[in-house]
């Protein structure tokens, strides 16, 4: 080649190189169902607000459940602490109760002396106490302030009148034939300060007791009751007139040394539920139900006050007759009384007579017995006569 042909310059050489196209992406196929859209994502900064909003919520019922949980606690504390408190004053209520017994059976003691009522009103007195200072120690939950008092105030008046009735019959001791104006209202106004205590329990404290639980929603805890005398009729001015008159007669020689007529008798006897009167000259049909019971009337047909007598019921069957007893703590001259012979047992003798007996038990220097007894002839049965 030539020198000038070396000098052909070869401009093509020097242009850029050519960039190839990038290949384009295929459309995907649509599929059986159509075009598919593309997924629904949640605008920017709304999963964190989702994420705050269920952590405030779960926040929320943690507290809640905390709130219930405490009060359950609380509720649970609290009844708790009625319960507790109830449980005490059950415990002291219920000895006081058992002292009011003991001067029921000191009252009716036949044969007791002035020596020996002074000696057993004295330690009843101190037993009472005893019950008092436990009282007096006892924390009154919530709003039982004021009932807590009222406790401790049913309790001394019990104490007073124990102390006061003792004083009473020693006051009276020396006088030879004191006369029923002034033996009776002076004792029957110590006994009165034991009616009185029951009163102040019972509207003081185990009413009000009982309100305030309800209001609270308090369930499931019982307030106590305490009756000191349990037979209040033995409180008025002839009763402790009675009883004054049958002690000064122990002790000037027992009973029956002050020339009074002494003496019980029966007066009726009927069957419960029906009320059947029994006839003792006739056929009696009883009907054998399941809470069959008789029913007698007890007069005191002497001029003295009687106490501790014993009645008894007798159904004559074979191979065992029923036997059952009841005691009228007191009754005095002209009263009567009533005892109630229930849960009989069972009767195996039916369609055939037998002979029901209630006796009254004689008491000492009684001289007329005859109407101590009483015999029906009796026939008892499944289902009432046609």
């Amino acid at each position: 080649m030539t020198e000038r042909g070396s000098d052909i310059e070869f401009d093509f050489f020097d242009e850029p190189e050519t960039q190839e196209a990038p290949e384009r992406a295929r459309p995907a196929r649509p599929g059986p169902g159509g075009p598919r859209r593309p997924p629904m994502r949640p605008p920017a900064g709304l999963t964190p607000l989702l994420r705050l909003v269920g952590l405030v919520a779960f926040a929320i019922l943690i507290v809640v459940l905390l709130v219930f949980w405490i009060q359950d606690c609380r509720g649970a504390n609290e009844r708790d602490a009625y319960a507790d408190y109830m449980q005490q004053v059950r415990a002291i209520g219920g000895d006081s109760q058992e002292v009011g017994r003991e001067l029921n059976t000191v009252l009716t003691t036949p044969g007791i002396t002035p020596a020996d009522l002074q000696e057993r009103l004295g330690g009843l007195a101190q037993t009472e106490e005893q019950n008092v200072a436990r009282a007096r120690e006892l924390t009154a939950p919530g709003q039982l302030r004021e009932e807590q008092r009222a406790v401790v105030n049913a309790l001394e008046l019990r104490v007073g009148g124990l102390r006061r009735l003792g004083d009473a019959f020693q006051q009276l001791q020396p006088q030879r034939n004191p006369e029923e104006a002034e033996v009776g209202p002076l004792l029957a106004t110590q006994m009165h300060r034991f009616i009185a205590s029951d009163v102040l329990w019972e509207d003081e404290f185990r009413d009000p007791a009982v309100t305030l639980l309800r209001s609270e929603d308090i369930g499931g805890v019982e307030v106590p009751d305490s009756n000191f005398l349990p037979n209040s009729e033995i409180a008025s001015a002839t009763g402790m007139f009675a009883i004054y008159q049958r002690i000064r007669g122990a002790s000037t020689g027992g009973q029956g040394s002050d020339g009074a007529r002494h003496g019980n008798g029966i007066v009726s006897v009927q069957a419960l539920p029906s009320g059947q009167a029994l006839q003792s000259g006739e056929d009696n049909f009883v009907t054998a139900t399941a809470d069959l019971a008789f029913e007698a009337t007890v007069e005191n047909s002497g001029d003295a006050q009687e106490v501790r007598v014993t009645v008894r019921l007798t159904v004559e069957q074979s191979p065992r007759p029923i036997e059952k007893e009841q005691v009228i703590n007191i009754i005095n001259p002209g009263e009567r009384k009533t005892v109630v012979f229930r849960q009989l047992g069972q009767i195996v003798q039916f369609a055939q007579k037998t002979t029901l007996r209630v006796e009254v038990e004689p008491v000492p220097n009684e001289e007329n017995t005859r109407n101590n007894t009483a015999s029906y002839p009796v026939t008892f049965s499944l289902t009432p006569p046609s």
